[in-house]
């Protein structure tokens, strides 16, 4: 405003006192100067300076007011942004807590795995037994029509053809139970008559079942939180899957990882849907005590010895050559101390109760629940040794649990099944009660482990069958009590390059009758632990780094009895031309290598 100032003089000056004299009403008017006349000029100069004097201290007021104005407004201004500073840098503390406190409370941890198969198999030669069932039932109906046995298998399909509608509604209509009764009121020599002309249409050769390339991916996330001082909660999702396939439901092939069931869906390739395969708390020492008390889905996988392999720790609670089984439960343990853990455990296999139509049937056609009880104890546990000893017993074990699967043919009649059509397996009968028994010691003996396992397995049937069997039996034999046994043993090297690098060997044997539930085993073919016959596996682990892992793994399976992997129907030896319900293999070969990165 100053430097105005004096070009304001300026123009007054050119103006000339006519503009000064209009300007000024505090000035008396004067007489206009004459040029001639210095004095009055001067005079005029003197009016001018008193003028500009007046327009200074007007614009000094004006200034003055300005900046006592603008210097409340400056004040506040440093406040406001004082203040949002300090919200800014409170808000940064406040999140940063929550942060952290929310990472206190959960922790998130997990895997992918990548992995490559080549898989070799051979199927022995065989009869085909749902084929040998279909013509026995199509006999049945041809019986019915001509009045006596047929004499041909072309006559028994002219028949069936001929009569058709009356075929489908035969068997529409027909159970189990008339199927029995028809094959038991057949005299021997009869049976022996029709087998004779039946079995040679149904004779298979042998033949080879490979993949030579198959690409599988999981990922799998844990997580725990502390939700108080003694009570916490574990769980784990994970997606499992073929690439290519994410349809969730296998065609059934006779393999007992081939159906779609609750205690499968995280070991078996299922589809890219994410399941729960654990989620349960743990309340620990319970009023100062040393008991604890876990309810969930419990952590039945992964359990020792089978957690070498896979450069894992403990993964699971039982041992992993009884149980490698999905199921919820009730576990209450006592810890002795921190080597030794007794655990009293309970489980649901199977609620009768829920989704099986209950409401549609008479009481007396109802099934029952199957439910487990169990003991896991731990007689002592280290970072270098581990005994421990797993007793499981099984009550009015059924002929299988609820699942979905694709059916090839109906396994009643032994009709082919068109479609194919996704079904929901749901049970038929109680068939009696399951006890299993082993003992793992694993020990670190400089850089070696070494793991050798024990197990028993023993069936109780009540007499009971199914189209399928009954427990260790054939559909039209009476079922009895069966034993059975299988060890394992192992051993791995840690390389002297920090354990980076492993090699292990395992071999597994099963007799003839035994049955776990390992049906969850992760092992693509089949689960080696429930093999009747001799398992070979060779596995080498590379850690790239910490947590970024290279695996490579062979397995050989030798099967000398059918039927591994279930409690239905009758083991037969693989090399006499048996009759088999569905093809199994008697040799097979998996290659496998893969990268696992754990975050």
């Amino acid at each position: 405003m100053r430097k105005l100032i004096p070009s304001v003089l300026v123009l007054l000056l050119l103006a000339g006192p006519g503009w000064a004299q209009s300007s000024n009403a505090n000035i008396p008017p004067q007489q206009t100067p004459t040029p001639d006349d210095p004095a009055k000029l001067r005079q005029e100069i003197e009016q001018l300076k008193l003028v500009i004097q007046q327009l200074e201290n007007r614009v000094a007021a004006q200034e003055k007011t300005t900046q006592q104005a603008a210097a409340p407004a400056a004040k506040e201004k440093d406040k406001t942004e004082e203040l949002t500073v300090t919200v800014q840098e409170l808000e940064k503390r406040v999140s940063e807590t929550e942060k952290q406190g929310a990472l206190d409370r959960v922790r998130l941890t997990g895997d992918y795995r990548f992995e490559a198969h080549s898989i070799w198999g051979k199927v022995p030669s065989h009869f085909d037994g749902m084929e040998l069932q279909n013509l026995l039932v199509k006999t049945m109906f041809a019986m019915n029509i001509l009045g006596a046995p047929p004499t041909s298998i072309a006559q028994i399909n002219n028949t069936v053809s001929s009569n058709y509608a009356g075929y489908q509604q035969f068997t529409n209509n027909l159970t189990f139970s008339q199927l029995q009764a028809a094959m038991a009121s057949f005299p021997p020599a009869l049976q022996q008559q029709l087998f004779g002309m039946l079995m040679p249409s149904t004779f298979v050769p042998s033949y080879k079942d490979n993949n030579k390339i198959m690409y599988t991916n999981r990922v799998r996330l844990n997580f725990d939180a502390k939700v108080a001082d003694n009570v916490s909660f574990a769980g784990r999702l994970s997606m499992y899957k073929v690439f290519g396939d994410s349809t969730g439901v296998q065609v059934f092939n006779g393999q007992p990882n081939t159906l779609n069931i609750d205690g499968t869906t995280g070991g078996v390739p299922n589809s890219d849907q994410v399941r729960v395969e654990r989620a349960y708390f743990s309340w620990n020492n319970i009023g100062g005590s040393k008991l604890y008390l876990s309810i969930g889905r419990r952590p039945s996988t992964y359990g020792p010895p089978m957690n070498f392999r896979q450069d894992e720790l403990r993964g699971g609670t039982p041992s992993g050559a009884l149980i490698d089984y999905q199921f919820d439960g009730i576990t209450v343990g006592y810890k002795f101390n921190d080597n030794m853990v007794w655990r009293l455990c309970y489980g649901l296999g199977y609620e009768s109760g829920f989704g099986n139509g209950n409401l549609l049937k008479m009481p007396q056609d109802r099934l029952k629940d199957v439910h487990f009880l169990g003991a896991n104890l731990d007689f002592w546990t280290s970072e270098r040794t581990l005994l421990q000893a797993t007793y499981a017993h099984a009550f009015n074990v059924t002929d299988g649990f609820n699942g979905l699967v694709v059916m090839p043919r109906n396994p009643l009649t032994g009709d082919p099944i068109t479609g194919p059509a996704v079904l929901r397996f749901t049970p038929s009968t109680n068939l009696g009660e399951i006890n299993l028994f082993g003992v793992n010691f694993t020990r670190k003996q400089g850089p070696v482990d070494l793991y050798v396992s024990g197990n028993y397995s023993g069936t109780r049937p009540n007499g009971k069958t199914t189209p399928f069997g009954g427990m260790m039996s054939d559909p039209f034999e009476t079922p009895v009590n069966r034993n059975g046994f299988m060890v394992l043993a192992g051993l791995r090297y840690n390389f002297p390059n920090d354990e980076r690098t492993k090699m292990g060997f395992e071999f597994n044997h099963g007799s003839k009758y035994w049955f776990n539930f390992a049906q969850a085993e992760d092992d693509i073919i089949a689960p080696k632990t429930n093999t009747r016959g001799q398992v070979y596996e060779t596995y080498f682990t590379h850690r790239i780094n910490e947590r970024f892992i290279f695996k490579a793994d062979f397995i050989k399976y030798a099967y000398t009895y059918s039927g591994s992997g279930w409690h239905l129907g009758a083991p037969k030896k693989l090399d006499t031309n048996p009759i088999l319900g569905f093809p199994t293999y008697s040799d097979a070969f998996k290659l496998s290598m893969g990268l696992i990165a754990r975050f």
